[in-house]
């Protein structure tokens, strides 16, 4: 839902940038000033381009998305994921063009310590700022909801929990509050008037902004109150109650000139595409230097301790349901990979001796970073279940197919979250294809690696894999 932005909040959003850009490149001179009394032309253009690639992933990140205004954690999230890449990338930089020797190991700590806290510091001030003048009165929009329903309260509790986009809510209106809001918080929720009182405070000017939150079933009452709003001066947004539907990751888009919202969507478009491939093939490569010994060493006991191939690559969903091979090391005496996969289970004699190790520890799945270089799958995404066991569950699982909008990953939100080993019950299995979904509606890079960081626990303390 894109919120209405005022002279007021086009300011803020300016500032912040600045501020960030402010804080990255003087805190390199300050460090600089003080192990050295000067600052050369080095310094100065090392801070530069600090400050492009600060601001260039922080859109990335989700930095200066306005949902992060108000939710302190989630902006310091957002900081550290940004400064992090960032740092990333200036060492490439300084290894490939050796721009590095130029800086003491001793000034380059001291930078990469104190530019995210001071971006940090000037953000709280901001908001201290901001909040103070907003009690003030200064730059506060009187909004009402018209629709005392589940959607209204949503829209009540973001105003709440974001002081930052300056709304002061005059209350709800509604007319068929007996009939609607049953079901809801009616007694700790007052109703302000009816709509008609809300129109009569609109033309009188005590109303600024209104949300019409009345279902989209309502379009009779929804056009006969923008016909009675017409009358005033009033901004009039109408909110869409797409909670009867499914959203998976939706986002506004225009078809030559109509505009459409996306229902099922692959959140990872455009930019946000590309850093995630990228972020995958240098993982994935890095990987694979490090544990090139480690798979050497499980490939020749695999081949040793029982008969069959080193490597089993089974059928599986990919991309947009298209079939793929998954590479693992082979951990049964039995490759199944037709109509019918049995899963595994509980001291299941098809598994090997050795194989019951590399499950356990998830060691089985390293090969999988080859299926990461070479584009069929990512480090993080919905697990990829047998083909068969797609055909079974798609008819069962209201969504289950959704989870194919983006790459099968290596490991998933599901999996952190305790959704591994065998889904002996639909219940199982529904809980899985849930976790994934909110993986798809809420992805970001710093997801990605907040998993990547959680898994390494995950993988050696849970027995649930077998």
């Amino acid at each position: 839902m894109q919120l209405p932005i005022n002279h007021h909040r086009r300011c803020w959003d300016l500032i912040h940038p600045t501020l960030d850009a402010a804080a990255v490149f003087v805190s390199l001179v300050a460090v600089k000033w003080v192990a050295r009394g000067y600052v050369d032309d080095a310094a100065k253009a090392m801070g530069l381009i600090a400050v492009v690639v600060f601001l260039l992933t922080g859109q990335l990140t989700g930095l200066y998305r306005r949902n992060h205004a108000g939710s302190a954690n989630n902006e310091i999230s957002s900081i550290a994921a940004t400064w992090s890449v960032t740092i990333l990338v200036l060492a490439l930089l300084g290894f490939a063009t050796r721009y590095s020797q130029e800086f003491a190991r001793s000034v380059m700590l001291a930078w990469i310590v104190s530019a995210p806290a001071l971006v940090g510091l000037l953000r709280m001030c901001l908001r201290i700022v901001q909040q103070g003048l907003l009690r003030q009165g200064v730059g506060t929009r009187k909004i009402a909801i018209a629709g005392l329903n589940e959607l209204g309260l949503q829209m009540a509790e973001n105003v709440e929990q974001d002081p930052s986009l300056g709304f002061q809510l005059k209350g709800f209106f509604d007319d068929r509050i007996e009939k609607r809001f049953e079901s809801t918080r009616r007694d700790t929720t007052p109703l302000t008037g009816n709509l008609t009182e809300m129109v009569k405070l609109a033309r009188a000017g005590e109303i600024d902004t209104i949300f019409i939150t009345l279902p989209m079933r309502a379009e009779e009452r929804i056009r006969n109150l923008l016909n009675q709003l017409s009358d005033s001066t009033v901004s009039v947004y109408i909110v869409p109650d797409f909670f009867v539907f499914e959203l998976l990751h939706s986002r506004w888009t225009s078809m030559g000139g109509i505009p459409a919202v996306s229902v099922f969507e692959n959140p990872l478009f455009g930019v946000d595409g590309v850093m995630k491939r990228v972020t995958d093939v240098v993982l994935a490569t890095a990987g694979l230097v490090v544990a090139a010994i480690p798979m050497m060493l499980i490939a020749a006991v695999v081949k040793a301790t029982s008969a069959g191939p080193v490597f089993f690559r089974q059928k599986r969903y990919g991309l947009d349901g298209r079939e793929i091979l998954v590479w693992k090391f082979r951990s049964m005496r039995t490759c199944d990979n037709g109509p019918v996969v049995k899963q595994a289970t509980k001291n299941d004699p098809r598994v090997t001796r050795i194989g019951g190790i590399l499950r356990r520890t998830s060691l089985d799945e390293l090969p999988q970073l080859f299926n990461v270089i070479e584009g069929s799958m990512s480090l993080v995404g919905p697990r990829p279940h047998a083909s068969a066991h797609n055909e079974q569950y798609r008819s069962r699982i209201r969504g289950y197919m959704l989870r194919h909008k983006v790459k099968p990953g290596i490991t998933g939100l599901a999996q952190v979250n305790g959704c591994r080993g065998e889904t002996d019950t639909i219940e199982k299995m529904e809980q899985r294809v849930d976790w994934d979904h909110r993986y798809i509606r809420s992805w970001s890079l710093w997801l990605d690696i907040k998993i990547l960081l959680k898994t390494v626990r995950v993988v050696w303390g849970q027995p649930e894999a077998y």
